[in-house]
């Protein structure tokens, strides 16, 4: 069985790329762009790996944080991967405090990311 992928970002050229490069790799991707549809999706549906931005809006510079804390919450099995162009040793710091299993730069190849997501999906998380 393929693993499940949730996206979260607030680019739509983000989702679009990453579903379609994702699921032409055999992933079942959902994507969403806000953190309470992610919030939702994560209470009815068991994902193997959550991809999430670290700014999920203008207004919300930390809300991929916040978000894979949810996720700690809800799916403590889930992997989880913070995607930002926003890199800090705050945001680093923070991170591994929460458990991230990876953060990646947005400038990096889907191919990369998909990699990851294999990786990632192939280990079950604590």
């Amino acid at each position: 069985m393929s693993a499940r992928v949730l996206v979260v970002d607030d680019e739509e050229s983000i989702l679009l790329a990453m579903t379609d490069y994702l699921g032409d790799r055999g992933f079942r991707v959902d994507c969403v762009s806000a953190f309470r549809e992610a919030e939702l999706l994560l209470r009815f549906t068991v994902y193997d790996v959550v991809i999430a931005d670290l700014r999920l809006s203008a207004t919300d510079a930390a809300g991929g944080l916040r978000l894979l804390r949810r996720v700690r919450d809800i799916s403590p099995g889930t992997r989880t991967i913070l995607l930002t162009a926003y890199r800090s040793p705050e945001v680093d710091e923070e991170a591994r405090r929460l458990g991230v299993d990876a953060l990646l730069a947005k400038s990096r190849g889907l191919q990369e990311v998909a990699a990851l997501v294999t990786s990632l999906a192939a280990v079950p998380g604590a």
